[in-house]
């Protein structure tokens, strides 16, 4: 439940985009740049709010976190212009890791073996899941209400998601506060020269830079001819996106049997495929190419992710957060630059360059990872 109200928020303007240009008279990169404004914050804060949160404690931080996440959600329903939406879309990124890199930290310590990876995956799921949620609900209320009195909505939502965390989530029982930065300044250092970690973290970059670009700008395509889509059409197509559900656990097994290096090759050549794919004129060919790229998106992640687990063995949550700094430093970066890719190419332009990082990818994968015949 918390995975998914952190992430009710985070790409719920994308159903929304084409409404977003005619409102405020925006370009292709202003409206981007709407979602990225959010994952840069979430790039930014994710290293720090782990670090703070070692010192402070676990639950308080999650409630506070879904409590400061209504307020710009709610304010958003007042934006006079582009740039105020993007301020506001910044101030919701940068309360999210509070929730997410916290919540991680509450599961690994709490709980261990089996528990610890079932409630893993649940929590996985839940993100997924919230991630879908939000782009559904608010294509729908535009039609319904309006995107200003949806945001309205979804702000209560999350004032919802506080008052739920805060009854219902036991409090830490294994929580050792650790106010000690100057070991994790050292551990930093290490993390930046190994190899392990900095080739994640390209990887990570690169799955969310061809996630975010792809599912951004696909809207721009959809909401024009031939298609002509509504914002709940839209939203509609977000469906493939709850893929990651059944996806992730099964790439587990992927893992066991081929390591990480070579599911991820798979992976991206599969994302890649998929990429390729929506440059067909059905509507239905685009959906399969969608829950393709995808798919091969979501495997990449799950297998990098462990790769990450296996191989560090000192200072892993600092090294997750350097993982999810530049995972979402690479999806604002996908955002800005998919943006100039449409401006200038159409879909088209945006899929000669989805291609283009997910060819680094492979590349990265096939030369920078160390291969390895199983992980577990």
């Amino acid at each position: 439940m918390i995975g998914m109200f952190a992430f009710l928020q985070v790409y719920s303007i994308q159903a929304i985009l084409p409404v977003l240009m005619v409102d405020f008279l925006a370009t292709e990169v202003q409206v981007g740049m709407m979602v990225g404004a959010t994952v840069m914050a979430i790039a930014l804060m994710s290293p720090f709010l782990g670090m703070l949160s070692d010192a402070i404690g676990r639950k308080s931080f999650i409630v506070g976190a879904l409590l400061f996440l209504a307020i710009p959600t709610a304010l958003i329903a007042l934006s006079p212009s582009i740039g105020w939406l993007g301020v506001l879309r910044f101030l919701q990124g940068l309360s999210v890791p509070g929730i997410t890199v916290v919540t991680i930290a509450y599961v690994g310590e709490e709980f261990e073996g089996k528990a610890l990876t079932s409630l893993m995956s649940f929590y996985v799921s839940g993100t997924v899941f919230g991630g879908f949620m939000g782009r559904f609900l608010l294509g729908h209320m535009h039609e319904l209400i309006g995107w200003r009195n949806g945001y309205y909505v979804m702000g209560v939502m999350t004032l919802i998601g506080a008052a739920w965390a805060a009854k219902a989530l036991p409090q830490s029982r294994r929580f050792v506060p650790n106010a000690n930065f100057g070991s994790a300044i050292q551990t930093l250092g290490a993390h930046l020269t190994s190899r392990y970690v900095v080739t994640a973290c390209l990887l990570g970059a690169c799955v969310l830079f061809s996630l975010v670009g792809c599912f951004t700008f696909i809207n721009l395509h959809l909401a024009e001819a031939p298609y002509n889509l509504s914002t709940g059409a839209l939203a509609n197509i977000f469906a493939v996106y709850l893929i990651g559900v059944i996806i992730t656990p099964l790439s587990t097994r992927l893992l066991q049997r081929f390591g990480a290096a070579r599911t991820v090759c798979a992976a991206v050549i599969m994302s890649m495929c998929g990429a390729l794919l929506t440059q067909v004129t059905p509507l239905w060919g685009i959906v399969v190419g969608l829950t393709i790229m995808s798919s091969g998106v979501f495997i990449t992640q799950s297998a990098t992710i462990s790769y990450i687990a296996v191989n560090v063995k000192t200072g892993r949550s600092l090294a997750s957060g350097l993982y999810y700094m530049a995972y979402y430093a690479g999806g604002t970066v996908g955002a800005w630059a998919c943006g100039l890719a449409y401006a200038a190419g159409s879909w088209r332009g945006t899929v000669i360059l989805l291609l283009i990082v997910q060819t680094l990818a492979l590349l990265i994968a096939s030369f920078g990872m160390i291969k390895t015949k199983r992980s577990t």
